[in-house]
């Protein structure tokens, strides 16, 4: 049998279920329009899998550690934090685990919405295998670097040795690191001003956190996420729900950052932004002035 032959057989079999689908569905009185409407939602679903999945874990974790108490949540949040001692003795699964809990200052449902959208975005625009790897990078590759950061400062008496116990658990490593390979799908005219928007904000919440490894481990992880976009390419294709997708990532990502300084952190983005629009137009100016190469 020939690939010709083999795809209309194929075509015919997909016909003759289809036939059979409608003849079925009119037996038992269906709407075939409700039929085709879960059909469009299902496809829906199945093309953000990763971030469904991800989220109904979240919520599953979530839940059942708040019914067993906040000395049962301390306790697994201890266990599971990529901290320095835990790393230090080998507790290497905490690099994966920690990802799927949360501290538990807010309940789940504060967090989901604004982390389903963004993860959401990134996998309808680079499918769920470049999701998980963009995530990835972020969570493993920041922790790993903090944890790296935080030996050299104990070490050297610039921090306690306190630190190396301190908890750090959750998703927004990973989450500001979808944000930031984002970076090349933004329109090209839009793009300096996101990049100085985002590390803006970045180097002021090191600034106000005075450096402390969450707020390091945050930029790191914006930063590693914006080199990874230049592998990703800029494919993407802007319909309303991914602009939708976008505006709830984009205000899910400012207040991961900003935390209570909502207003310092506006002031220090607008002041990337600008910046990196004055530098985009030098850069411009500057080409246009150049001689042009003389020809022999």
């Amino acid at each position: 049998m020939t690939l010709s032959d083999a795809v209309r057989r194929l075509h015919g079999q997909a016909k003759s279920a289809v036939i059979a689908l409608r003849y079925r569905q009119a037996a038992i009185g269906c709407d075939p329009r409700h039929t085709t409407m879960l059909l469009r939602a299902l496809s829906r679903l199945v093309s953000v899998r990763v971030t469904v999945g991800y989220a109904v874990v979240l919520a599953v974790i979530d839940v059942t550690l708040r019914a067993l108490g906040p000395n049962v949540r301390s306790a697994v949040v201890s266990h599971l934090s990529t901290n320095l001692y835990n790393l230090a003795n080998g507790n290497l699964a905490t690099l994966v685990a920690s990802a799927f809990v949360t501290e538990g200052h807010h309940h789940i449902y504060f967090l989901l919405p604004g982390l389903v959208c963004l993860l959401a975005l990134g996998e309808l625009v680079w499918r769920s295998r470049r999701l998980i790897l963009a995530f990835a990078v972020g969570h493993l590759g920041a922790t790993l670097l903090v944890a790296v950061g935080v030996a050299v400062a104990i070490g050297s008496g610039w921090l306690p040795a306190s630190v190396a116990h301190a908890s750090d658990v959750g998703t927004s490593y990973g989450d500001l690191a979808v944000l930031g390979a984002l970076t090349t799908v933004i329109p090209p005219r839009w793009r300096p001003a996101w990049i100085g928007w985002w590390l803006g904000m970045g180097m002021a919440m090191v600034a106000v956190s005075g450096a402390n490894f969450p707020g390091v481990g945050h930029l790191v992880a914006l930063m590693l996420g914006m080199g990874l976009s230049r592998r990703f390419g800029s494919t993407a294709r802007w319909t309303v729900t991914r602009v939708a997708l976008l505006a709830v990532g984009v205000a899910f990502g400012y207040l991961m950052i900003t935390g209570p300084s909502l207003m310092a952190m506006a002031v220090a983005g607008s002041a990337g932004a600008l910046v990196a629009l004055i530098a985009q137009w030098v850069a411009r100016r500057w080409r246009l002035r150049r001689p042009a190469p003389a020809h022999s």
